[in-house]
Formats: C-alpha cells, structure tokens, sequence
C-alpha cells in the first residue's frame, strides 16, 4: 500500500499527509529512461554508496562555453554562501576522508574559495577543482596555481580539443591559447608531471555525436600536446554533451536526431558506474541532487531522502532511489559518461 507522505524538519517522511501527495506521485512515475532501466534490470536506479561529494559553488564563470550545462558565465550571479559551506564542512569534519569535487561556473570566482579548500583539506579530504584554465592567468588570480600546489588539490581543466579552431568555436576567440599558456605553467610547478599533483584534461564534442573511446583519444591528445607545446598531462576524460543547458540551445531542431542516437546507443555495462550511484551533488543554495546536470535541469533528490544539507543523513542518501530524465541517456550511451569520464 502506498501511504502519502511529507518531509519533516529533519527531512524524513512523515506518513498521512497529503500537502506533498501530487509531487510524490509523479516523482514515482516510470519515465522513459527508468522504464528502459526497469526492463532491462528489473529494478529501479539506486544509490550504492557515497563514495564523492560533488559540490558546485554557483555559476559565476569568466566563460560563456556553448556547451555548458549550466549556463555559466560572467552575468550569473548565484554563490554558495558562507554559512552553506560552513554546514559543509559540518557534514565532512563527521565524515571518513571521502573525495570531494569541487566545480562551477568557475570555483576560483567565489570569495571564500581558498578558506574552504583549506577547511577541507584540513579534514584530510582528498579534493579535486573544475577549472577552466584561463581564469587562472587573470591577474587577481594568478597565485592560485600555487595555491592548489600548496593544498595538493588536483585539478580537472576543461579542454575540448587539441585543435585551436575546435576550441573557439565551443569556448571562445582566444580561449585556445590561453589555455596552452596555463598548462605550460602548471606543468612548470610540477601538474601533469608529478604523481602527487595530478592534472586532467576533458574533452567534449563539438558536434551532436558521442565521444570517441577515451584511451584512443587520450593518446592523440598526449602526442599533439606533447609534440606542439611540450605540455604533459595525467589522464584525459571524455564527456557526452547533455541535451540540456546551453548545448541544447545549440542542438535546436537537431535535439530528436540527438536523443535518438543516445537512446539506440544505450549500454547496460555502464549501469554499475553510473556517477548518481556514488555520489551526492550540493548545489549553491544547499540542495541535494543525484549529480550536477540534475541540478542544471532543477531536479533534486527524491522526496524520499533529505534535500538540503541541512538535513544531510549518509545512511538515507547512501541508499535513495535516483531521480532521472531524458538527459540520462547521455550517460548510459556508447563507452557510458560521468564526471569521471567514460564508464566502460
């Protein structure tokens, strides 16, 4: 039997109540992508662990990337207040040292950014930060690459080709160079050299198509890197576009073409790696979402778990159903997309 239910000031369920009921009712609808998961697995999507902490700090950003997720870019507006992060660092000083996934807009915007990595880093978390690479030669800025050295934080820095004309056309006139410019400086303090200060690479497409198999692409990034600007980097991720965000408006007429590709090219191998089942996403405000294109889209965890970090319970949201869309297929098709890159 089903019993209606609302979320009390801890953020559990509370039964006989119906404020909540049409919400909760639609939540627990089949969409098409958890109805291809159901028939496939016979089972509905859940979380196994969480083993991340994915937390986006707004989407403030130097940038406007047409690919962008979540539209980042200089007129944006939304940061994580203090008092947000400082309920963070509450949740992460009771937890085990877990791997923390720092990311924006452009992280090294928000004014409390340094204070925060070093809280984190104090607990003996192993973090990670999302970094577009040019922010980091701005002059307000510049220290920051010695700064990340100092923490040991890794970084993961956004290039979409090794190709000049690849990259203007998805980020921007001049983004290319300068961010050649600030791999060759982090190279030079030891990012991409050195075990201990690992530097990786994403890349995109331009077009509507998937990735290509990521180790391949890795080696052609690592030889016309090295060969052209004598720049080494630990490893390269490849990203499937989401049909959400900016690079939907780029798709246009083209979005039926796209999900169709992504649905024919499902891939249930990539189901146990999916990135929602190991991780928890914090958006600016506080609120808890499966992962950051969810958060892109306003579709946070489900009713049935806590949904601020106020209320943050490692044992409920370990194991809470994942809330999905059709932007899903884009995680699921070919070799499988995440944040970490390909799946299988």
């Amino acid at each position: 039997m089903f019993f209606p239910i609302q979320i009390d000031k801890k953020g559990y369920e509370i039964q006989n109540s119906e404020i909540n009921m049409m919400e909760i009712l639609e939540s627990e609808k089949k969409n098409e992508f958890e109805q291809h998961i159901f028939d496939v697995t016979h089972n509905r999507l859940q979380c196994l662990d969480l083993q991340i902490i994915q937390i986006n700090l707004g989407f403030k950003c130097n940038q406007t990337c047409e690919h962008c997720h979540v539209k980042a870019s200089p007129s944006r507006t939304e940061q994580m207040s203090w008092a947000t992060m400082e309920t963070i660092l509450s949740v992460t000083s009771k937890l085990p040292p877990v791997f923390i996934d720092i990311t924006g807009g452009a992280p090294e915007l928000h004014p409390h950014i340094k204070k925060f990595l070093r809280c984190l880093v104090e607990q003996h978390h192993r973090v990670q930060l999302r970094t577009n690479l040019t922010i980091l030669l701005e002059p307000k800025y510049k220290d920051f690459s010695k700064f990340y050295k100092e923490l040991g934080v890794e970084l993961v820095a956004s290039l979409p080709c090794y190709l000049e004309e690849n990259v203007r056309l998805q980020r921007g006139e001049g983004v290319f160079e300068k961010s050649i410019e600030a791999l060759q400086l982090l190279n030079k303090i030891g990012y991409g050299t050195t075990q201990k200060l690992p530097l990786t690479l994403v890349f995109n497409p331009l077009e509507p198509v998937l990735p290509p198999e990521q180790k391949a692409l890795e080696n052609d990034f690592r030889k016309y890197l090295a060969e052209h600007y004598n720049i080494q980097f630990t490893r390269l991720l490849t990203l499937t576009n989401m049909p959400i965000g900016r690079f939907l408006d780029v798709l246009k007429d083209k979005k039926p073409q796209y999900m169709t590709l992504l649905k024919q090219s499902f891939n249930p191998q990539t189901l146990p790696s999916l990135m929602c089942r190991h991780q928890i996403n914090i958006g600016w405000d506080g609120t808890l979402y499966d992962c950051d294109f969810n958060l892109a889209t306003c579709l946070p965890v489900t009713l049935k778990a806590p949904r601020h970090i106020q209320q943050f319970d490692q044992s409920v949201l370990s194991t809470r159903k994942i809330m999905t869309a059709g932007h899903c297929f884009g995680c699921t098709a070919g070799h499988g997309s995440s944040c970490g890159g390909a799946l299988v």
